[in-house]
This record gives structure tokens, sequence and C-alpha cells, in this order.
């Protein structure tokens, strides 16, 4: 395809899960990126397979949540086996219950998620400019200039702004110069996505299988009899790289302890896992998301839906400085918020799958006697369940630390930086039940005013948004009403007290106060946020 653009705005190079969301919350917000990706076309491989519950509710703001829920499933639990005994069984389903509209561990492939998010780009006139590579960048104080190669010929291309979402071989991050620190794992691994003829895996839960001869999991997909499977690769196979999955059918049968059949191999690899991170995510009008900025293990599901958390976090910052609505030290709040996450990910990650696959003999005992003891007893726990959920579905996530919140009410269970929770609402004025986040679904910061006011102060809060945040600040005001107090407790207030809060275009609450001032507001969203 010709690329007859000689400038943009912004340029994302790579068109994985991450570059895709950034390019659509892009044009969400306003603004025409030109993508690039040096492969063929979109990957019809599985990949990346767990969609948490943060990651839907950013489907669900964008209205493509139609698409996505029916064609993938929630897990319905998870099991621990050593040699073939069964451990511990941890039933997932609705395990978030009350938390999120998304209670549950959505099972869908990575490709699928390409897909959807790829018609929302064609939906908003958005190419992505496959078997197109970037070949250099060199930066100077007011842009980029970019020269790209595709089989039509090379091309010179001016940019205010280069979004990095390559992947680990990163070429926007190694022509930036950022150090990509961290290692590889020893050990070779090989994935599989597979239909299965296997008694034990009826119960479609997710089954980690610890045997003498290594690690496997099997993954259940939407598609019936069809696996994703994961493990390490026997030690006799050394770093061969024409393997196929029927020659691994023996080490898999040793570690269930049970027959297996492949019926039909849909894709087969065998690789290495690594554990990096770029030391910035930002370098100068280069920015890093997803694997251009950290890699991991797979445990717990988390990489893709980070970096889709990475595009979600940057993309309404770089959109409104793009704008001319925000001023340009906005962009600083992208590294401060994300880098936190992405080492604490590598963190826990990596103890995990050293947990899993260590051939230390503590480690060993550890995780045959100590761990199934305090996985049954913790899933009992409702409180523990309700943590790990937090954790794994990113819905935790929270942005406390960050000079973009300003905190200002006496509450201590909800601050400024936290996700917005997910809340039940009864809108009285339509009389229809609604929630918190659906109120948030347009681009742009929401104004949120709880509490007893009269008609005329409710009057001067909607002139002063229409003077002087017309698109850029919505509002809704929820009064005392008994349909309504689980908002009220939850935001640790009372139907004769007042409560402000501005919810960021990320659904993270930016601002939260027990008056609700115009003064204070405006102070925030013009000096702390840098709306102009």
């Amino acid at each position: 395809m010709i690329i007859t653009e000689k400038y943009t705005k912004v340029l994302i190079a790579g068109a994985g899960p991450s570059g895709l969301m950034m390019a659509a919350q892009l044009l969400r917000n306003g603004v025409q990126p030109l993508i690039i990706d040096s492969k063929q076309g979109p990957t019809d491989q599985s990949k990346a397979l767990a969609v948490q519950a943060r990651s839907l509710e950013i489907y669900r703001q964008m209205g493509i949540n139609d698409k996505v829920l029916p064609n993938g499933k929630a897990a319905k639990g998870l099991s621990f086996s050593q040699d073939g005994r069964e451990m511990a069984a941890l039933p997932l389903s609705n395990i978030g219950e009350g938390q999120t509209m998304f209670p549950y561990v959505f099972l869908y492939q990575q490709s699928k998620n390409e897909r959807a998010l790829l018609d929302y780009l064609t939906q908003n006139c958005s190419p992505v400019y496959w078997n197109t590579s970037l070949i250099t960048l060199q930066q100077s104080a007011d842009g980029v200039e970019a020269v790209l190669k595709n089989n039509e010929g090379e091309y010179t291309i001016k940019c205010d702004w280069v979004v990095g979402a390559d992947g680990a071989h990163s070429v926007v991050r190694k022509q930036s110069q950022i150090p990509f620190t961290g290692d590889t794992y020893p050990h070779f691994f090989y994935l599989a996505d597979v239909t299965l003829d296997a008694k034990f895996l009826e119960d479609e839960y997710i089954k980690l299988f610890i045997g003498r001869k290594g690690i496997t999991g099997f993954f259940p997909l939407p598609e019936k009899n069809r696996y994703r499977v994961i493990g390490s690769l026997p030690a006799e196979f050394g770093e061969r790289e024409d393997i196929q999955i029927e020659e691994l059918l023996p080490a898999i049968e040793d570690i269930t302890t049970s027959p297996v059949r492949v019926v039909e191999n849909h894709w087969f690899t065998t690789y290495k896992l690594h554990h990096r991170m770029a030391e910035r995510f930002r370098e100068q009008r280069c920015f890093l998301i997803g694997d251009s900025a950290h890699i991991h293990s797979p445990v717990g599901g988390q990489g893709m839906n980070t970096g889709l958390q990475d595009a979600y976090n940057l993309a309404w910052k770089l959109a409104g400085v793009i704008n001319g609505r925000m001023r340009p030290g906005i962009l600083d709040s992208y590294a401060t918020e994300r880098i936190p996450v992405a080492k604490q990910l590598l963190k826990t990650t990596d103890r995990g799958f050293n947990i899993g696959i260590s051939a230390n003999w503590f480690v060993g005992l550890f995780r045959k006697w100590i761990l199934p003891l305090v996985l049954n007893y913790a899933w009992k726990k409702q409180s523990i369940r309700e943590v790990l959920f937090k954790m794994v579905s990113q819905i935790g996530i929270s942005y406390r630390d960050s000079k973009i919140n300003l905190h200002l009410s006496k509450s201590t269970q909800i601050k400024a930086g936290d996700r917005l929770p997910y809340l039940k609402v009864f809108d009285e004025k339509k009389e229809i039940e609604t929630d918190l986040h659906e109120w948030c679904s347009k681009p742009g910061f929401t104004l949120i005013v709880l509490g007893k006011f009269d008609e005329m102060y409710l009057f001067t809060l909607a002139k002063w948004i229409t003077n002087k945040y017309p698109g850029m600040l919505n509002f809704f005001y929820l009064p005392p009403s008994g349909k309504n107090l689980d908002v009220f407790n939850t935001f640790e207030t009372d139907p004769r007290q007042q409560k402000a809060i501005i919810v960021r275009p990320d659904m993270h609450i930016g601002y939260l106060n027990d008056v609700v001032d115009i003064g204070m507001m405006d102070n925030y969203l013009q000096n702390v946020v840098g709306l102009m």
C-alpha cells in the first residue's frame, strides 16, 4: 500500500493489541494516527489468551463489547495438580461479583482482540499500513523524522509524536537508545493451539500440572474441545526447532498421568521466555507501550492487558496536547503512572513463574505440600478472593501518587487516583437503572456530584461547564434516594452531605472533594491537569 502522507500528528509503529488500542483511543479523542506494521497482516494465532475485567471495561466504554463477549467465554475454574493428583480446585465463576460488570477471567484469543480493534479502526476510516517497516527515527525539538519502507518504496514522514508498540525488538526503543534491561529464563517452552480428545479436561477448568518432566497448562478456548497448551520443553529435546506436537505427547501424558490425543493442531511453536523492562517509557517525542516497554512471563494472563492499559493511559493525554486542550506537561504522567505498574508486574510474575518451574528441593516441597493448603484455605475467604481478583483483573491498579490527581476528601477507602468503582445507579430522572461506568462512556472528563442541591446551583454548574469546558467535561448529578444509598456509602458520605468527583477519561478518579466548589474544581482542571 502506497503511503501518501508526508506528515502525521502521531505515528504508531506496531499493530498488535497495544498499537491498535492506541490508535482506537486516539480516534475516540479526535486524533487520526498513521499506523504501520512490518507483518503481512493481523495475527491468525491465538497468542495471548486472557482478557481481564479492566480490559473489558475499556471495550465497553468503546462500545464494542457486543462483538467481543459472544466470541469468548469465562473460565469456570483453576486447578493445580502434582504428579497427576489434584491438589487444589478453585472456582472462578463470578469471583469478582459486585466489583465489576465482568466478574470473571475471560478467555478470548489475541487474534480476536486484534480483529475487534481493527473493525473499530475500519469504522473510523483509519487504515493499517501492513508490510511497512520503520527504518530510522531522527528527533528534533519540534518533531520526529521517520523513514519507512515497504514493497512500494521508501518514505520520509514528519511526525509530531511517535508511539512504539513494535514489540520486544522495538525499533522505536532502539532508535531512541533506551536500555531494555532484564534477563532470559534458561528453560525452553512450547505453546500449542490444539483440538484435543482428553477426558480429564471436560470440566473446562484451566488446569496446571507439575510433574517429573516439567509443567504443562491447559486453557480451554471458546471453540469446542480446543485448548491452549503451554509447558516446559523436556530436556531431551535440547534446542531443536523442528519439534512436532506429537513428539511431546508422552511427556504430557507422563505429567498429567492421563491419555491425550491431538485431533487437530492449529498452531505450535517453541520459544524462550524473557523478563525485561525499558529504563524509560519516553524519550522526547517518542513513547513506548506494551511489549516495547516491558515483557514478562505469561503467569496470570497480564501481558496483553497491561499493554492495552498503557495505550489507554497515554492516548487521552496525547490527544489533549495535540488538540491544544492540555498543556504538554501532562505527558510526563504517563511514565510516572505506568512504570510502577510494570515494575510490580515483573516482580509478581517472575516470583510466580519461578515457584512453578524451580528445581530447588525446598521450593518443590513448598509447591507440593504447603501451596495447595494455602490456596484451598485462602479460597474459602471472600476477602482474600476479592483481593486476588483485583490483582489479576487489574481493576485494583491505582495512581494515587500521581501529580495529576487531587484528593481533598476525608474518604479513606476510595481516593483520587483509584479506578472509579463499578456501582449501579438508579437514574431518578429517566427512571432506569444504569451504573457509574456508563456515565463515563463519552470522551473527556466526567463530573459527578452527590448530595442535595437546589436547581439554581445545578444550573450554575452546568453553565460553568458549558462556558469553560465544552466537550471536555460531562456532568451528572445523583440526588439522595433510597435506591442509591450504596453509592453514598461507598464514597463514605450520606445524603445530607455533598461530594464532588471528577473522573479522568481513563475512568480513574482525578479529583475527590467533600464540597462542590467551582473555584476548587477550576483549580484542579487548570492548574493540576493543565486544561486550557
